[in-house]
């Protein structure tokens, strides 16, 4: 109060960051009375318009007490003391970053996974390929001796047939001459 006069800052709608024009939410109530008591008037009517100014600084102050205690409301968020509320908010907001700490490491977690299933399913495939490459050397190498033992039979028995053939010859000459 300065002057006489009583200024009151306050946002009606509890949202300072929009509200910020003085225009719109400041009140200023005149607290003075400069009338001088004059010993001719009438008593009753001095008591009546006295009575009339007390009952307007009544309602100026309940509506700046009314305002207040929006501002207080819209400011506490329904909370009884400014100390509940900063609790209240502390907690969601550690709530929050507890969350969100826990979400980080799920995702830490399954990404691990992720990267270790890929690197076991690398490694599967990795194996799998080795594996049938080292089944492939071994029935090629199998077919090779196979091959082998064919050719050796083969010309064992190309052998033998000559060595038939040639007994049969002379068989056959042997006993055409008889």
């Amino acid at each position: 109060m300065s002057n006489g006069t009583f200024h009151h800052y306050f946002v009606p709608d509890g949202d300072y960051e929009e509200n910020d024009d003085p225009e719109k939410c400041q009140m200023l109530f005149k607290m003075t009375d400069d009338r001088k008591c004059g010993l001719d008037e009438n008593q009753d009517s001095v008591i009546r318009d006295d009575f009339t100014i007390i009952k307007r600084h009544i309602e100026d102050a309940a509506r700046v007490l009314e305002g207040i205690g929006k501002s207080i409301s819209y400011d506490l968020d329904g909370e009884d003391s400014y100390g509940k509320y900063l609790r209240r908010e502390t907690t969601q907001i550690t709530e929050a970053f507890t969350n969100s700490e826990k979400s980080l490491l799920e995702l830490e977690v399954k990404f691990k996974q992720s990267q270790e299933n890929e690197l076991k399913e690398e490694h599967r495939i990795n194996d799998d390929f080795l594996n049938m490459i080292v089944h492939t050397r071994d029935v090629l190498k199998e077919t090779l001796d196979i091959s082998l033992g064919l050719k050796d039979k083969h010309e064992l028995l190309s052998l033998i047939i000559r060595s038939h053939g040639t007994r049969l010859s002379r068989l056959k000459n042997e006993y055409m001459k008889v």
